[in-house]
């Protein structure tokens, strides 16, 4: 049975946001881009809107090989002028990364790459420590080394008092990107580079979200299954997100988390309901909803700001600046260094232990590591 069609936008409780673009276009005019996990929902659109700005050229750096092909084919039919250079290369391979500096001297680099499905990083926590702290290192290090003006890392909502391992794994990011920048302004000869970091909640439509799931189980005829009866998200548009994510590059001054302003959270009950009458169909006389409990990691509901953490206003409504107290690099730096020895033996248990040290506000739940939780760690 075929379903009447909807927009994603529909589903916000808010009117989309629009934002001012002329900063952007100055930022990126003329200028050589690097987007890792280029292929990825948040990539792909970043690369999309970035044409848009008269780039001279862009780098697409995924280890994604066929949605990285497939993403090169689209953009070249959307912007036969424009200039792509595919790679296909992992953030955690330093010298593949390191090539891509050496060759193309990128102005700008846009640090998408990451994991994020929550559940399947509970069950790999080596992983997110490799690529989301491990290969933000290496490309934020390889971004001052070579002369990068300004690095964007996308970050979470989830990183904001972490109550599972992906969450976890960004803030970790987070704080070595802060860290890392405070360490390079302190210098006798400041460095140039801005580091810059964007946190976001769930993009509709997005790869592994939710909305595609429900409209899957909809169209399946049902049930749509739902964690819990009073689980809420943030929600925007991938466009927004990515909008956001060039505005706040274009503006940042180095050394902030921008926040970005979603509204208030959307109750998944009412999302679904919402979805089934949209598709034409009734809740409960055609379509049931079942709770199936909350899955390793997950919360009811999510944050934008820590409890630490001062909120700044911007020019821009929609976007705020978490003031964040930075790590000192030389212990953060030690503490990574014993990750990546962790990593080797790959025992989960020493991996999350060492996480929930250098970062104490990630208490898990519904998790096997809650147990972590109840000793010291040491």
């Amino acid at each position: 049975m075929r379903h009447k069609d909807y927009q994603l936008e529909e589903l916000l409780e808010r009117k989309p946001i629009v934002l001012d673009k002329t900063s952007i276009f100055s930022q990126l005019s003329r200028k050589t881009i690097l987007i890792t996990g280029a292929a990825g929902s948040i990539g792909s659109e970043i690369a999309r809107q970035v044409i848009n700005f008269s780039p001279q050229a862009i780098i697409l750096a995924d280890q994604a090989e066929t949605p990285l092909y497939l993403l090169m084919l689209e953009l070249q039919a959307l912007a036969p002028q424009a200039v792509f250079y595919p790679e296909l290369v992992s953030v955690t391979d330093t010298i593949a990364m390191e090539g891509l500096f050496v060759k193309y001297a990128p102005d700008v680099v846009y640090h998408a790459a990451a994991y994020k499905h929550v559940q399947m990083m509970e069950e790999a926590p080596r992983q997110a420590v490799l690529v989301n702290i491990i290969g933000t290192q290496i490309v934020a290090e390889l971004s001052a080394r070579y002369g990068v003006g300004t690095f964007v890392m996308i970050s979470t909502d989830k990183a904001v008092n972490p109550a599972n391992v992906m969450g976890a794994s960004k803030l970790i990011a987070e704080k070595y990107v802060t860290a890392l920048h405070a360490k390079l302004q302190q210098q006798p000869e400041p460095a140039e580079i801005k580091y810059i970091i964007t946190r976001f909640g769930n993009v509709l439509g997005s790869n592994g979200s939710v909305v595609p799931v429900i409209k899957k189980q909809i169209e399946d005829g049902g049930p749509v299954t739902v964690t819990h009866p009073d689980i809420t998200r943030f929600f925007m548009t991938v466009k927004e997100a990515c909008l956001l994510v060039l505005e706040a590059g274009a503006m940042g001054k180095g050394g902030e988390i921008y926040v970005f302003d979603m509204g208030k959270q959307v109750k998944i009950t009412d999302l679904v309901i919402k979805m089934i009458q949209m598709a034409g169909l009734r809740h409960e006389e055609d379509i049931q909803i079942r709770y199936v409990g909350l899955r390793p990691g997950e919360k009811l509901y999510e944050e934008l700001i820590s409890d630490n953490s001062r909120v700044l206003p911007t020019h821009n409504k929609n976007i705020m600046i978490s003031s964040d107290t930075a790590m000192d690099i030389n212990v953060l730096m030690g503490n990574l260094e014993k990750l990546k020895e962790l990593c080797v033996f790959n025992d989960n248990f020493k991996i999350v232990s060492k996480m929930k040290q250098i970062v104490p506000e990630f208490v898990s739940v519904n998790s096997v590591y809650e147990s972590l939780d109840d000793t010291d760690v040491t």
